[in-house]
């Protein structure tokens, strides 16, 4: 005898709410970006180029726009840095600063040391200090 799955239109129904909802998130914090990335994201998800279409335009491989896509993407759905938005009022603005450079544009430490004038010991115990927030926060 065959078992026939009735709620099949249901999974993919929900899959496919999932997948615009993931889609308006990302639209809607794209602004949060700059430069390249803004750009980037922009193109992919407002006027729909294809990874192709962009590499030729940026003149690299289709595979680099595909990577750097999917970073960006995985960093504003993580929304770490949005809890940082949300309690700002307990970090300084160079605490936000970092957290900005590495939640958001997912640069290295020692680049964040490099580009605030402060030592990379300082990155390291103010992300520590973020990721403890963030934490607390969560479990909330």
């Amino acid at each position: 005898m065959q078992i026939i799955h009735t709620n099949n239109a249901e999974n993919s129904s929900t899959g496919k709410n999932t997948y615009r909802d993931r889609i308006e998130l990302l639209r809607s914090r794209v602004g949060l970006l700059t430069g390249k990335d803004r750009l980037l994201m922009t193109m992919y998800l407002e006027n729909g180029n294809t990874f192709r279409q962009m590499a030729r335009l940026a003149g690299v491989n289709e595979s680099n726009i595909a990577r750097r896509i999917h970073r960006i993407t995985k960093r504003l759905i993580d929304g770490e840095y949005i809890m940082c938005l949300r309690n700002r009022d307990k970090f300084t603005s160079a605490e936000m600063a970092i957290a900005k450079d590495y939640f958001l544009r997912g640069l290295p430490q020692r680049r964040i040391a490099s580009k605030r004038n402060c030592s990379f010991h300082h990155v390291i115990k103010t992300l520590r200090r973020i990721h403890e927030l963030i934490r607390t926060v969560d479990n909330q």
